[in-house]
């Protein structure tokens, strides 16, 4: 401050440039895909690893009983039981440090020893769910792949018919469930995929040596199968799905992530809104999955959210209604059995041409379509992947 109006004779003796006493913190994270997690409680003394077991309900008998084989002890009754899947967790440590000088701590403006502790908690935080987010979307240790799994493109055109492939991403294809147990595919435990627009049977899979893949998390490799692929369906571009893959939403049915253009046929841009927002919503009530306090989660970015204020669809909701809490604010909290979460964690992937995408467990395989009728046939039933373009990018995950 100006000292211009003290005497001259105080100017010197006064100190100019104030520190001031305190450290300011820098921006945070905005968290929440651990409010997904479940807690698994690990009982003392039984290990560093877990195996749970899931079973599954049996199908219902809707076909009447015959009088006639109404005999014997059982009534002519032919026993039927329930399968079984298991998920093995793991505990794992994850440790950082910072040093703390107590000669340069006592002549600092604050107190270094408690801004460190305080540091040291917010990166933990969001550590913690940074590996939520990092296992729902690329698949836990020794599991399916995640909801990111699955669900890739062919990446190398084929010179002539043949057996092997190259992919952008073999998450999701490594292991299929048999009898409950996650296994590695091999010629006698094999995947049905599509490849392009026939079905073929995978048998094995190889991690490049140097991953070059795009996907968030991604490892590139060759996948092999039982028979020839065609040139037609091994043509880079090419979407490659397992039958076992997660649901994956695009707009205007893009395949793959790569095809997912800034202006489309009826001269839209691929980006997020309320009919893909509905499909997942459907797709999880087809698979009866529990809400979370009376929603679905809906994890996106801001770029997502300005995205949906965007959709004609949307504006038509609230036409006539721009008073509302909604546009007043900029924000959507529930909607269509929805609560958006914003958050600034959603995995980030670079520019495939057309712009950057951004995308906002145990199994489910014993739930199928002999049980609840309307079930998808994914290992992976509890969530959805949305994957659009927006402003800038976007993509979104329930």
């Amino acid at each position: 401050m100006s000292i211009d109006n003290f005497p001259v004779q105080l100017q010197a003796a006064i100190q100019q440039g104030f520190l001031a006493r305190e450290f300011e913190n820098g921006l945070k994270s905005r968290l929440g895909f651990r409010q997904v997690a479940d807690r698994e409680v690990f009982p003392n003394a039984i290990g560093e690893t877990l195996t749970k077991t899931r079973k599954s309900l049996k199908a219902p008998v809707t076909t009447p009983l015959n009088p006639t084989g109404n005999t014997n002890f059982d009534n002519g009754l032919s026993p039927s039981g329930w399968s079984v899947e298991q998920y093995t967790l793991s505990i794992n440590q994850y440790g950082d440090t910072i040093d703390l000088n107590m000669v340069t701590s006592g002549v600092g403006i604050a107190s270094q020893f408690l801004t460190n502790a305080n540091t040291n908690g917010v990166q933990a935080m969001q550590s913690l769910d940074r590996l939520a987010r990092n296992t729902l979307f690329g698949g836990a240790q020794n599991g399916v792949g995640g909801y990111l799994g699955g669900n890739t493109r062919v990446t190398a055109t084929l010179g002539s018919a043949g057996d092997t492939i190259a992919v952008d991403d073999i998450r999701g294809f490594q292991s299929v469930i048999v009898n409950g147990q996650v296994t590695p595919i091999s010629a006698t435990n094999g995947m049905t995929v599509t490849v392009g627009g026939d079905v073929y049977t995978l048998v094995s899979v190889t991690a490049d040596a140097t991953n070059v893949s795009t996907a968030p998390g991604g490892v590139s490799g060759q996948m092999t199968f039982s028979a020839s692929v065609s040139v037609a369906d091994g043509t880079e571009g090419q979407a490659v799905v397992a039958s076992t893959a997660p649901m994956v939403i695009r707009p205007n049915g893009r395949l793959t992530t790569a095809a997912l253009q800034t202006a489309s046929s009826s001269g839209l841009a691929d980006t997020l809104g309320i009919q893909q927002v509905l499909a997942g919503v459907a797709t999880l009530r087809r698979n009866n999955v529990p809400m979370i306090n009376g929603a679905y989660h809906c994890y996106l970015d801001d770029l997502q959210l300005l995205s949906l204020f965007r959709d004609p669809d949307f504006k038509h909701l609230y036409r006539g209604a721009y008073g509302s809490e909604e546009y007043r604010s900029g924000k959507v909290i529930e909607l269509l059995g929805v609560r958006f979460i914003p958050t600034t964690e959603a995995p980030q992937q670079a520019s495939l041409g057309s712009g950057s995408i951004h995308r906002a467990l145990p199994t489910d395989v014993t739930a199928d379509m002999t049980v609840i009728p309307t079930a998808t046939n994914s290992y992976l039933k509890r969530g959805v992947v949305i994957e659009s373009l927006g402003t800038d990018a976007l993509g979104l995950t329930f």
